[in-house]
Order: C-alpha cells, then sequence, then structure tokens
C-alpha cells in the first residue's frame, strides 16, 4: 500500500482508497481528494510538512498526517 505521502515530488498518482473515520475522511473529500481522481505533487515544505498537490485544477497543501490516510497507485 502507496499513501500519497510516499509519492515523490513531480510524480501524478490516482487516488485508489481513504482510509480514516468521521469528520476526517469527510475533510478529505470536500477538498476534491476521492477515488480514482488525479493528484499531482508539487512540492514538500523543507521539514517534510505540509505537501503540496495539485488537484482538481487547483492547490491545496495537506498535512503529512492526512496525506497518509490517501492510498494511491
Amino acid at each position: 500500500m502507496k499513501t500519497l505521502k510516499e509519492a515523490g515530488i513531480g510524480s501524478t498518482v490516482k487516488v485508489v482508497r481513504l482510509h480514516g473515520e468521521g469528520a476526517v475522511k469527510r475533510r478529505i473529500m470536500d477538498m476534491g481528494i476521492t477515488r480514482g481522481v488525479s493528484v499531482y505533487v508539487r512540492k514538500v515544505a523543507p521539514l517534510g510538512d505540509p505537501i503540496e498537490v495539485t488537484v482538481r485544477g487547483y492547490e491545496l497543501s495537506l498535512r503529512k498526517e492526512d496525506a497518509g490516510m490517501i492510498e494511491v497507485e
């Protein structure tokens, strides 16, 4: 299982599954990250947190903890 947290800078990955429960999972889905969507990893902050991605045509910053809940391929 590879997560968005492990994806390399400059890579485009496809969301396979969202882990997590309740409000956290709902918040990730409300940001546009749903099963089947492509996510481009733009950059990672110097200390590794947050991760900046492009999803559905807009930029989004995710905490490493949240990115670890997004299973990708």
